[in-house]
Order: C-alpha cells, then structure tokens, then sequence
C-alpha cells in the first residue's frame, strides 16, 4: 500500500455546492464516495484492488462524517444543499474561505422601518437583522430568544421591512360581522362571494383610494396557539403600520375567494386547529412569509399539525420559540426540517445518526456537529445576557408536610399502586405497566395537592393549601401582586373556593375563559392582589409584569413550561424583583420530579433547552420515580 493524499475541489452553485474529492492510495484512484460505508461504520479497513488493506486516516471520519451522512452522490461528486454551508467549513477547497464567509456569514444592518412605534435593544436589532440576512440567501431561521424579550417586536419589524412600502387602507375591517352580511347564502348554501362566477358584491367592498399605492406582495401568516391570536392582532396594530387580518372563528368566511381578502392585507394571522382544519384551502395561497409562533407545537413529525405545516406554501419560513426542543432531539428535527427541508437528513436518519450517539452514548463530537449545522440558523439570548438591567429573579422552594389524614390516603393509594404493577410486572405486560403507572402517578400527584381532587367527600385540609393561603395572606398585606399558576384547573378551583371563604378577590384563567383579555383588565384593577392561571392556557402570550411575585403550586414534567409561566412577570418592563416560590410536599412523588428533572437536564445545557424527563424512562427510573425500590 502507497501512501494516501486527498485533492478536493468545490463548485459553488445558486442552490448547492458540488464537492468533487479525489482519492489517491498509492497507484489505485477512487472517487470518495466509495468510501461512505466505511466511515458510516467507523471501519478502517478498505480492501484495495490487489487485495491489500489500506487503513483509513482516522481523521477522515471526523472531517468527512456528516458530508457523507447528508450529501447525495452526483457522478463522481458529493452533492449538498445550501443551507449545508457550514460542513464546508474547514475544507481545503479552490475557492477561497472568504468567498462563502462574505456570502452567508457576513451580516449587515438594516435601518429600523420608519413605521415602527417602539425603540428596539440592540440585541432586538440584531434578531431583526438576522432574520433579512437569513431571507436575503433563503434561508429559514428559528428565535428561540428566552421568553419574555420581545420575539414578536423583532417579527413585526421584520415583516414591516417586507412591507415597508406597501401601504393599505387598515380601516378595512374583513372579520366584522357588516362585511359578512353583505355576502348573502346563494341555493346551495354556499356564500354566493366564493361562488365560481365573479360576485357583484365583491365590487361593494371599500376600495382604498386610487392614489394610493399597493404592491403585489403576498400576505403573510402568523400561525399561533389560539390563545395568542389576539396579543399576535393588538401587537402588529401598536406597534408597526401593518395591516392584519384575523382568520378564526367558527363563522370565519371560507372558500377560495378568501385569497382576495388574503391580498388585500400584509399580514393573516390563524390557530394551529384552524390551519388543521382548513389546510386544502390554506396550501393554496403563496404566502410571502410563513411564521409559526411557539413552533414547538410542530414538534411531533407524526402529528397533524406538522403534517399541516409542511404543505403551506412560502418564499421565507420562521419559526419563534422559547423551548424549541420539550421532549427529545427529534422536536429539533421537525421544527428544522420546516424551516430548511432536508438540512438534518431524513427523521430516520437524523435518529440514528445524531440522536442515539448523542443521546444514548454521549457522543460530544457529533453534538457539536449538529451544533454546527444548526448554528447559523439558530439564535437565542438569554435574559442574563441581553438585559442586564432587569431586575433580579430569585427562586425558592417551599416544602409542605401532608397533614396526618393527608397523609393517610396518600399512603393508601401508593400501596394501591405498588400491588397493582407488582402483579402486571409479574405478568409481563410492559405497556399495562406504563399505562398504570403513568395514571397511579396522576393520582399521586393530586393526592400531594389535595385529597379532594381525588375524593370530593374529603372533610380535611392538605398541607399545600395552608402554606399557600398563609404565604399568600403575609404578601397581599404588603402589597405584592401573585401569579398563581397550576397544571390542574380543579386544583385552582379548590384554592378559589377558599379565597371566596376569606372574602378574597381574584382574576382566573384556564382553557374554558371565554374573555382573556377581560381577566387581565380585572388583575390590573387596584384591588385583585392574585391571579390564577392553568399552565396550558397561560403559560405563553401574557405580559403580566403587574406581579412580582409567582407561585408554582404544583411541579410539572417539563421545568421549561414552568420558566414560560415564571416569564409572564419576569420579562421586559418589570421594573421590581420578581419572587419565584414552588410548593413541594415532602415525601411524595413531587421531591422526585424535581430530582428527575435535575438528573435529565444536560442535553438541555448543550442545546439551550431541556428534555421531558418522563421520555424513554428506564424500569430502574420507574420504579425511583414512584419510591417502589
């Protein structure tokens, strides 16, 4: 065997890159991809023509791993897309480093549009010209900044740049109930404006005047949890000159005549379940922008919603989170895949590639690949970081004992548990087992909170409750303002019941509020010291830096969901120290959700997120989980 050299050269191309590497060993010449399954595999060995071994530079298999795993042989070439710039990094190539770097690294900054009612940080201006840069060589890009400093201000100005010269007469109103009686039901039923034939009421809509100027830019959309369409429409309208049309509701105006209220404005904003339900007729519109806030909702690559996503057509796509990775790795891929297609290979491959090394063997050189892959597509800054000038947050757990007859049934019901998996676990049924033990440890939980979430009849207090009353009772004679968020909306029921019993007033918001906007005006009043809030139903989209203080009355799987409710107060405008207390009752299963989520924590650390810890949980984990070793 003679010795090994490497020539490569890389051919630039408007939508991919042609890498050509040419190896020589000894007498023998061999196109590189000849070589894939070997360092797919880690083999050094490579059987040469004359039967002689010829090992492998170890270093190739590093250098070459991920140019093999994602690119696609072309002749004798690899091929790889565009948005794969970053794998070339490195590379001895023909074409000079600078030229990519001056092309895809190199960011200019973009004049703050005139129209823009607000002062954006400097850390704002940046995401704002982050998102042009990543436009301007069409790219896709996920904010994933820390909950709380302004993704949508830095969305907004982005989308007024798009829009900077378009100019549309915003007292046009095409969700008000006048428009819609203007479009009586034909003989079918159907809205006779979305007939096949022109309408004559299309001609009676309000036209903007003559002189004024529309360019033939596409709307863009904003898709959103339910629970936002509101804030996403009062923010555009207050802070930027964008016109914004609100497509929801259950008497919202359908068919394919919507595109020509769709291209009378710049901006649509819709829900996660209306896109569901309306995709066939959404898929058809080209929108300019595509924008998919709190896009961890996509994160399951089998659910409908993902499916939905990925057939809207768009010339840019975003995607804003503050926790783009809640289960595992793979959340990391469907929100990717959605902004660039194809940028971390196929789910399957992404998996074995990427996500059991990582995950399973610790794989540090592959996490800082996919690091590097994703990078240049990715920015967060935390709250620490950009604003150094908010006002602390401090963290404290309150431990709560269970009163006696608490304690009792909570006893009683965890030996309920442990017999009944005893017996499955004898019996072999590996997902009965993880079914009852997933449904025992709800019950547990709500016996931790309180007896009367599981037995109405109970007569008794619990230890939580009295510890929230009291420390609740001490603030509000200070002054202090408390969120009060829980994961079960029973739960603040019960505490509501005796706020009433103490003469007390409140604010609440759940999933079944009809008013959101309402309960907040009613929290700011002078005299609603406590606001309660389900997790799910608030944990996003509220500006509440009225409070200071905010109690998690109850631990959930996932701390991120948890820091997204802390944010509703601590974020920017809060002027005072916000106080953070969570209720734990001692010796139950919430000390060991917070040593789950402690244990679970490190890929969160490399990735700027955190994991669901209740994922792939071993037997062992299990059984620690529920104190049945």
């Amino acid at each position: 065997m003679g010795d090994i050299s490497v020539s490569q050269e890389v051919t630039v191309k408007p939508d991919w890159f042609d890498i050509e590497i040419k190896v020589q060993i000894g007498e023998f010449s061999f196109p590189f991809y000849l070589f894939k399954k070997h360092i797919m595999k880690g083999n050094r060995e490579f059987i040469l023509p004359d039967n002689s071994i010829a090992i492998l530079p170890e270093e190739w298999f590093e250098k070459y791993g991920e140019l093999l795993a994602l690119g696609k042989k072309q002749e004798n070439s690899i091929r790889l897309q565009k948005s794969h710039f970053g794998l070339l990094e490195g590379l001895e190539q023909n074409n000079p480093d600078n030229l990519l770097k001056k092309e895809y690294y190199d960011k200019k900054e973009y004049a703050i549009p005139s129209r823009i009612k607000a002062t954006l940080r400097s850390y704002q201006k940046e995401g704002f010209s982050w998102m042009l840069h990543l436009q301007e060589n069409n790219f896709g890009g996920c904010l994933a900044d820390d909950m709380g400093l302004g993704k949508t201000l830095q969305t907004i100005t982005m989308l007024q740049h798009l829009y900077n010269s378009t100019i549309i007469d915003q007292s046009i109103d095409f969700s008000s109930e006048e428009l819609q009686t203007k479009f009586k039901s034909d003989q079918t039923g159907q809205l006779s404006f979305f007939s096949t034939e022109e309408p004559n009421d299309f001609a009676e809509l309000p036209q903007p005047e003559a002189s004024t100027p529309i360019e033939t830019i596409p709307a863009s959309l904003v898709v959103v949890p339910t629970s936002l369409l509101h804030n996403w429409k009062r923010e555009i309208n207050k802070f930027s000159g964008l016109s914004v049309y609100e497509y929801s509701g259950t008497n919202r105006l359908k068919g394919k005549g919507i595109h020509r209220i769709f291209n009378r404005f710049n901006v649509v904003i819709t829900s996660y379940g209306v896109l569901r339900n309306d995709i066939e007729l959404l898929e058809e519109y080209p929108f300019e922008c595509i924008i998919l806030d709190e896009s961890q909702n996509i994160k399951n690559p089998n659910s409908v919603t993902y499916h939905s996503v990925i057939r809207l057509k768009g010339k840019h796509r975003l995607v804003l989170t503050g926790t783009p990775i809640e289960n595992s790795l793979k959340d990391l891929w469907a929100q990717f895949n959605f902004i660039n297609p194809g940028l971390l290979g196929s789910s399957e491959g992404f998996r074995s590639h990427f996500i059991i090394p990582i995950t399973k063997e610790g794989n540090k050189r592959l996490e800082n690949k996919l690091q590097q892959l994703i990078r240049p597509f990715f920015l967060r800054r935390t709250k620490e970081q950009v604003a150094p000038e908010l006002p602390p947050l401090t963290e404290e757990i309150l431990y709560c004992e269970m009163l006696p007859e608490q304690e009792e049934m909570y006893k009683k019901e965890k030996n309920i548990l442990r017999n009944a998996l005893l017996k499955i676990n004898n019996e072999g049924e590996t997902p009965k087992n993880n079914f009852i033990a997933l449904q025992g440890m709800t019950r547990l939980r709500l016996m931790a909170n309180h007896p009367r979430m599981l037995e109405p009849e109970f007569e008794f207090s619990s230890g939580k409750m009295t510890q929230i009353i009291e420390t609740y009772e001490m603030l509000i004679s200070e002054g202090h303002k408390v969120l009060i968020f829980s994961s079960f909306v029973r739960y603040l029921n019960l505490l509501a019941d005796a706020f009433k019993q103490k003469k007390w007033k409140y604010a609440m918001l759940t999933g079944e509020t009809a008013d959101r906007e309402k309960e907040i005006r009613h929290f700011q009043e002078k005299d609603i010291y406590a606001f309660f809030i389900s997790l799910k139903a608030g944990g996003v989209g509220l500006n509440l830096t009225e409070a200071d203080y905010v109690f998690i009355i109850d631990p959930w799987w996932n701390p991120a969901a948890e820091m997204q409710a802390v944010s509703r107060a601590h974020r920017m405008g809060q002027t005072k120290q916000v106080m953070v207390y969570r209720f734990i009752t001692t010796n139950t299963i919430e000390e060991k959700i917070i040593q789950l989520q402690e244990q679970k924590s490190k890929l969160a650390e490399s990735f700027i997120t955190t994991n669901n810890p209740l994922k792939n949980l071993t037997d062992s984990e299990w059984k620690e989980l529920l104190n049945l070793n």
